[in-house]
């Protein structure tokens, strides 16, 4: 507990830091940011699927000189287990999704909302979406299934908006994919690899 409450600090004085100059529009370079948070599955996903977890990794890019947003790409690691009620009314006795999706997208950083104590800047985000996924089926005995594994990929989008210290931000996701649409939340920490101003 300690040590997070210790990063909370010190990500929040590297926000405070940047209050005079915000690094969505002075600084350019890239950087490396690790996200997790839950996972709601909504529509035909949601008959099957109860709420999951996830985390990502992010590099993005900017220069403000030519871009006035910043350039990403994500790939992530999502876990679905399947839902209760759908046991009891179907043969199954485990159904899971594991996902790997991959995202390339566009981030955009609004003016401060607020930069005299803290630096908070409302984000919106775009990306085209590549999704690996991995279904495990199993039955009951009584069912006379075999049990499989099947595997697909899916193409989609994605689109989020959230609020952001820049170096520590939270975002809330609405990722489109046929038959396997979720909602994701997450908390990102972001570090710099290579910046200049």
């Amino acid at each position: 507990m300690k040590k997070i409450f210790l990063l909370f600090i010190v990500l929040s004085t590297l926000s405070i830091s940047y209050a005079e100059k915000p690094p969505a529009e002075k600084a350019r370079g890239l950087f490396i940011s690790f996200g997790v948070g839950p996972r709601l599955p909504i529509n035909y996903f949601s008959n099957s699927s109860d709420l999951g977890y996830g985390f990502n990794v992010e590099f993005s890019y900017t220069d403000n000189e030519y871009l006035p947003f910043f350039l990403f790409t994500k790939i992530g690691y999502e876990q679905f287990p399947g839902s209760q009620d759908f046991y009891k009314i179907t043969d199954y006795t485990n159904f899971s999704t594991t996902a790997i999706p991959i995202n390339l997208g566009i981030r955009y950083y609004f003016a401060p909302l607020l930069e005299n104590v803290v630096l908070f800047m409302p984000v919106v985000e775009v990306s085209a979406a590549y999704m690996y996924l991995q279904k495990l089926n199993e039955f009951k005995p009584t069912a006379n299934k075999a049990n499989y594994t099947e595997t697909t990929s899916k193409i989609g989008i994605s689109g989020g908006v959230g609020i952001s210290m820049f170096m520590m931000e939270i975002i809330a996701t609405y990722n489109f994919f046929q038959t396997n649409q979720f909602i994701g939340i997450d908390l990102r920490i972001r570090l710099p690899l290579f910046i200049s101003y």
